[in-house]
């Protein structure tokens, strides 16, 4: 194929990044990719290139150059119809002028040719490459048309030319305005690839960051059944995978994160005279109800995308986040990178300035989705049930919609935010959102039926995951601080956190690790149900609990797995994030009550007077109505150190009453093959009790560190219920008692050698206690996130002192 004297034609394999002026930003990096990428076995369709001095020869051998200058003379952007106007002008001139018989033979001798490749009249995707697109600073991602399955000559022509028309679709004339870019600096090259059949399988979309956070150790993959335009648009709710990839990189098998779609459509095309038609079909449940690529798929896909991202990186001197589109084929079942550009809003922000936006006070929740971003706006709401209706939506007021497209991008700019019925974080309005820098809650459900027009409410995704639609125009506040030159303290500075899913966010705030991670968040939020009830479900009764476990663990054939992956997963979300910097993790500490609640748990648990001080922490894990629970704690922890690669992981037990407990633990531990010391497994044990500091020497043969949990230490010191209303006065970590005790901890563990630790609420609630332990030696102070930074400098005020 090289060496063809074609004018107006360029193969992949003839092709580079830095041919963007002659191929546009897509082609150029599918060229790179095929000839850099596919020796390290990443697969790319072979295709070729319409140039962009195709398209210049085109306009001149139409005559339509200058009446297309005059149609975008005097373009207000801002007057919806009068783009539509000007749009619909340039592209039908284009599409009058057709295709050049010269251009147009050498199209067909090059189709001609990839028929030879993969068998005649093959299938393939004819995508348009403007020459400003997929830039590191501005994507123009889905600006112009992509039209698939194409076969034969007839198709060829006419999806060329409809091609090179929509460098005139409205969004894309909008967007060449908004970032400045020249209507006639700015050609389009058509790029002609073998079809992937993705209706068939599957496809989706991969990012080599997270695209909330900007948190760059991970590869995102999202994807659903059939063809990718469901996804890139929002019309699905996709899967979604992440994958860590420090350890990836030394062999490990790092899927941290797993969350199925509900996938209920999927795009398949059909075929009507020259051109193919694509339509939305219903997915089956049982089809829906599975994830749309295994594990092994989920990992080579990470590993091309890491190939991507370090091709890029390397070529460039500089890292290189990556946005990729990719595609399994349903006949032959090979999984093809399809596309790939520079990400282009996290890569972007600036690194040394910490923004969070507080929420000051809450309302009535309205809607509930995904959350993209992390600001928060409010405004009046306005419902947009079609693209017709666009022009009556005025700048300020918030978006909501069932999906979007990018036709609908030159009002999205002018939105306060955007509330989307449907979609995951890598739909349309996602990606607009963020580039736009705008909060939007996606995947909402029925935002469009339960928010009128006109009705004041506020948008918030300042607070996880989720993002929430309230009543109310809310007050807010942004927080600002920068990171430039600040210096770590000499005390460690660590995170209490519980929540997975804010885990790349918080790692963000300058920090020495995790000081506290709590099991029980993931086990109420994700796993919900009683480990033993996984155990021996045939001990459940209630038929609604029966059913409610079936629905869990569906897809299991052990339901135990099922707690052993969740948990898993949780924790390496977590541990992940803030790698290779320790983590500590405490193993259950749910009372008797707490685990009845959950799903099943009413089999398994007894009636306690004092849950607070009963059957809780250690003395569970090596009784026999706990142990087999505990066994799959234990797994779940192997699986996040020996098959995650996250060494960085150290196991705390709570509530360890005596020694002999500590014995039994440790002992039960090593049955479930976690061994202090083997492949660096720390354990730590929560200081809680006053038998802990009384006894702290013994306890020391056992532990590799204690971790003070000022909450029930001060209740158990002081004889307080920490519950009780009644005594709350009492409670008070400053007591002179408690501070006493808590400084034979710290010189306890000095004294043994062993880590000294703070986990519990005091240092967060009072700054003094903070003061003081840093005086006494402590080697590190736990906090909740919102109290990091206020008591870094505490810390770097007092040991400046000493």
């Amino acid at each position: 194929m090289p060496g063809d004297k074609n004018k107006y034609i360029r193969w992949f394999e003839e092709t580079t990044i830095e041919d963007v002026p002659l191929v546009g930003g897509k082609n150029a990096s599918l060229g790179e990719m095929y000839r850099e990428l596919t020796s390290k076995g990443v697969r790319i369709p072979n295709g070729f290139s319409v140039t962009s001095e195709a398209y210049w020869h085109m306009l001149k051998a139409g005559g339509i150059l200058e009446k297309l200058k005059k149609t975008m003379e005097g373009l207000d952007t801002s007057n919806v119809s009068d783009l539509a106007k000007r749009g619909k002008a340039a592209r039908d001139l284009i599409l009058g002028a057709g295709l050049p018989d010269d251009l147009w033979e050498e199209i067909k001798a090059s189709y001609d040719r990839l028929c030879e490749q993969y068998g005649e009249d093959t299938d393939v995707a004819v995508r348009s490459s403007a020459t400003a697109e997929d830039l590191p600073t501005a994507s123009f991602a889905g600006q112009q048309e992509t039209y698939l399955n194409i076969r034969g000559y007839p198709g060829l022509r006419d999806a060329c030319i409809r091609c090179f028309a929509s460098l005139f679709t409205d969004r894309a004339i909008s967007y060449r305005v908004t970032n400045n870019f020249d209507h006639f600096k700015v050609a389009l090259s058509i790029g002609i690839m073998k079809m992937v059949r993705s209706d068939l399988a599957s496809s989706g979309v991969i990012f080599t960051l997270d695209t909330e956070t900007g948190f760059r150790d991970v590869v995102f993959i999202t994807g659903a059944y059939g063809l990718g335009e469901n996804v890139v648009q929002g019309q699905v709710n996709p899967d979604e995978f992440y994958v860590f990839k420090p350890t990836f990189r030394e062999g490990h098998k790092p899927i941290i994160q797993k969350k199925l779609g509900s996938k209920e459509i999927k795009m398949i095309y059909g075929r009507g005279d020259s051109k193919v038609l694509t339509r939305n079909v219903e997915v089956p449940e049982a089809e829906r109800l599975r994830f749309c690529i295994n594990d092994e798929e989920v990992l080579k896909l990470a590993g091309y995308a890491i190939d991507i991202e370090e091709h890029y990186s390397n070529k460039y001197g500089e890292s290189r986040p990556m946005d990729i589109e990719w595609a399994k084929d349903g006949i032959t079942g090979e999984l093809f990178i399809v596309q790939a550009r520079p990400e282009t809003v996290q890569s972007q922000r600036a690194k040394d300035v910490l923004e969070t936006y507080v929420l000051e006070k809450k309302s009535e929740v309205l809607a509930k989705g995904r959350s993209v971003g992390d600001k928060i706006a409010s405004g009046k709401a306005h419902v947009i049930p079609d693209v017709s209706d666009l022009p009556s939506f005025r700048p300020g007021e918030i978006l909501i919609a069932d999906t979007t497209t990018p036709d609908w991008e030159p009002v999205m700019k002018t939105a306060a935010a955007i509330v989307t019925n449907k979609g995951g974080r890598t739909c349309h309005a996602a990606i607009v959102s963020r580039e736009l820098g705008i909060p939007a809650v996606v995947g909402a459900g029925n935002a469009t039926e339960v928010l009128e027009t006109g009705r004041e409410i506020t948008v918030s995704c300042a607070e996880g995951e989720d993002g929430f639609v309230y009543a109310g125009l809310l007050p807010f506040h942004k927080d600002t601080m920068s990171l430039k030159d600040l210096k770590r303290p000499g005390t460690e500075i660590m995170m209490n956190l519980g929540n997975p899913e804010s885990a790349f966010a918080y790692s963000m705030i300058p920090n020495d690790g995790i000081g506290l991670a709590r099991l029980e968040f993931i086990i109420t939020s994700y796993i919900k149900v009683h480990p033993m009830a996984l155990v021996h479900p045939e001990k459940v009764k209630a038929q609604g609990e029966i059913q409610e476990i079936e629905g869990l663990t569906r897809g299991y054939e052990k339901k135990e797995d099922y707690f052993v992956d969740q948990l898993a997963r949780g924790v390496g979300m977590i541990t992940a994030a803030f790698y290779p910097k320790p983590v500590v993790v405490r193993m259950s500490d749910f009372k008797t009550n707490e685990y009845a609640s959950l799903v099943g748990g009413s089999y398994f648990e007894m009636d306690e007077n004092n849950p607070m001080i009963g059957f809780r922490g250690a003395s569970r894990y090596f009784d026999e109505r706990y142990r087999e629970g505990f066994a799959l704690e234990c797994r779940a922890m192997k699986k996040v150190r020996d098959e995650m690669g996250l060494t960085n992981l150290i196991l705390m037990i709570p509530f360890c009453r005596t020694v002999e407990e500590a014995e039994k633990v440790i002992a039960e531990m090593e049955k479930n093959d976690l061994r202090r010391g083997e492949n660096g497994l720390q354990v730590y044990v929560m200081c809680e009790i006053p038998n802990n500091v009384l006894l702290v020497d013994e306890f020391s043969e056992f532990f590799d560190g204690f971790s003070i949990g000022s909450n029930d230490l001060t209740q158990l010191t002081l004889g307080v219920d920490r519950d009780s209303e009644l005594l709350a006065a009492e409670f008070d970590e400053r007591d002179p008692g408690v501070m006493k005790i808590m400084s034979m901890a710290v010189q306890g563990a000095k004294r043994n050698k062993r880590h000294s630790g703070i986990c519990g609420q005091a240092p967060s609630d009072f700054p003094e206690i903070a003061e003081f332990l840093v005086k006494e030696g402590i080697n590190s102070i736990s906090l909740n996130p919102d109290s990091v930074m206020k008591i870094t400098l505490k810390v770097l005020e007092t040991e400046k002192e000493l």
